[in-house]
């Protein structure tokens, strides 16, 4: 049975940055993608998000304020796992 989607609201767009929130009903998920940029991970909620990853399955507890980033390239399918909404704000370097 496909997973809802994740709901991504593009809140800033420049020449620099693009500043993205993202939501995440119970068990929705973003899709398969791949980085094109560096990026950092604001979480806005507590909670836990499944990463499927080309390496296999890896579980990321989310603090709210508790940031941290990834490089160009990281390829994954993130996943809410749990019984509420998930959030964070996603911030990528151009």
């Amino acid at each position: 049975m496909p997973r809802p989607a994740a709901i991504a609201t593009e809140q800033i767009r420049n020449a620099r940055t693009v500043v993205t929130e993202w939501r995440f009903p119970p068990s929705a998920e973003t899709g398969w993608h791949t980085h094109g940029h560096d990026y950092v991970v604001v979480p806005t909620t507590g909670g836990e998000l499944l990463l499927e990853t080309p390496e296999g399955e890896r579980r990321v507890p989310l603090s709210p304020g508790q940031s941290y980033t990834r490089p160009v390239g990281t390829a994954h399918n993130v996943i809410n796992p749990t019984g509420q909404e998930v959030a964070f704000i996603e911030i990528e370097f151009l």
